[in-house]
């Protein structure tokens, strides 16, 4: 039987991590709408270039043109184990969509996971990393620091921060994510669909509350 679940989560929290542990774990194929996006402006298709001309003139790309990204990878077999959805749905919009599309098929979601950790756990985890210019080695300086502070290990390089793992860069992405994605939470959990899991665990322990959840509820 199929098995439907949205993964949910802000930027820092271990989403795609834990999407593919679970993929591996419980055999249902993980479908991340940011990928979605690449393949079919790589394979330039009619969804490709409709998304690019929305991208192109810097605007939002319509729900529907994602909504038909993802029935199209769910058309035909493509729905047989069900799917993990990663980044999707961002918006309330989405999430109806996605419910009476699911419908269309006589499917339903099995569960929503939200994968909590605090804000200034996500802007710590985000905001440390620093990269060598020369291998381009990524170092953080909690969780992976040189040892030499400033210093590249492998070949002596000066370490910089790039624009995007700025504190302030990131502290504005992460309020983005929860100023947008609080209604699809609170849309979610009204129908008494949320499941919340502690992100702060370790990553091994945050997949076996996941799994568990999702036997829980399947």
């Amino acid at each position: 039987m199929a098995t439907f679940v949205v993964l949910m989560g802000g930027p820092g929290a271990g989403k795609g991590t834990q999407a593919k542990r679970l993929e591996r774990e419980l055999g249902i194929p993980q479908i991340a709408t940011g990928d979605l996006f690449r393949e079919n402006l790589q394979n330039n298709t009619e969804l490709g270039q409709t998304a690019r001309k929305y991208m192109d003139a810097g605007e939002l790309v319509p729900d529907e043109v994602t909504i038909g990204m993802v029935r199209q990878r769910l058309s035909g077999e493509g729905r047989s184990q069900g799917a993990i959805f990663d980044g999707f749905p961002r918006t309330c919009p989405q999430a109806e969509a996605l419910e009476a599309l699911l419908a269309e098929w006589g499917e339903k979601l099995a569960v929503v996971l939200y994968i909590n950790v605090r804000r200034d756990v996500l802007l710590q985890r985000l905001a440390g990393r620093w990269t060598c210019p020369i291998c381009g080695r990524v170092y953080h300086v909690l969780f992976n620091p040189p040892k030499e502070a400033g210093v590249c290990d492998v070949d002596g390089g000066k370490l910089f921060q790039r624009a995007d793992d700025t504190e302030e860069t990131q502290r504005r992405r992460i309020d983005v994510y929860f100023e947008q994605t609080a209604p699809v939470l609170d849309y979610y959990r009204e129908q008494g669909m949320l499941v919340e899991i502690d992100g702060e665990q370790s990553i091994e322990e945050v997949t076996e509350s996941l799994v568990a959840a999702i036997r829980d509820a399947t």
